[in-house]
């Protein structure tokens, strides 16, 4: 008796021990991606390529910026792209810091961070923070839910 209840425990145990490692593989691969797509991002600015760009994204992402409705698509993805990129002043470079990244790497993970933009003259023009769902694709991982916010008070419109 003891016999027939020891072992499914047994192998209970052991399927929690190999689907915990497998999660953390996927979770180191998810990390891998990350890290890569993020260095590449910002060169979408500097070369004015937004195929760059748009190839971080899912083709059902959302980029959902404060104070506006979120943007949809890789359609969503070029219009933030041509709206950052062509706004006075407008972003020409980028930095992400990514403070951890957790999940279980099966299919999906969140990445937490900060950012600085900075404009044609490498002068810091804006900071903030951000989240980013990750959805694992068959194109790899890809930006599935992009949400971030400044650090830095709204600038006031001028007064006419």
């Amino acid at each position: 008796m003891k016999k027939q209840i020891l072992l499914p425990v047994i192998l209970l145990l052991l399927g929690f021990t190999f689907n915990k490692v497998a999660a953390q593989g996927d979770l180191a691969e998810a990390k891998k991606a990350i890290a890569a797509s993020n260095s590449i991002y910002f060169q979408s600015y500097l070369k004015n390529d937004s195929s760059i760009f748009i190839n971080r994204y899912a083709e059902d992402c959302r980029i959902m910026l404060p104070n506006a409705p979120a943007m949809k698509g890789h359609k969503g993805a070029l219009d933030f792209f041509k709206m950052t990129c062509n706004k006075p002043g407008g972003l020409h470079n980028g930095k992400f810091i990514t403070t951890d990244v957790y999940g279980l790497g099966n299919g999906y993970v969140t990445e937490e961070g900060v950012w600085q933009s900075f404009d044609k003259n490498n002068k810091m023009t804006d900071n903030g923070k951000y989240l980013v769902l990750w959805k694992k694709t068959a194109k790899g991982w890809k930006m599935f839910r992009d949400s971030f916010s400044s650090d830095n008070k709204p600038v006031a419109p001028a007064k006419l």
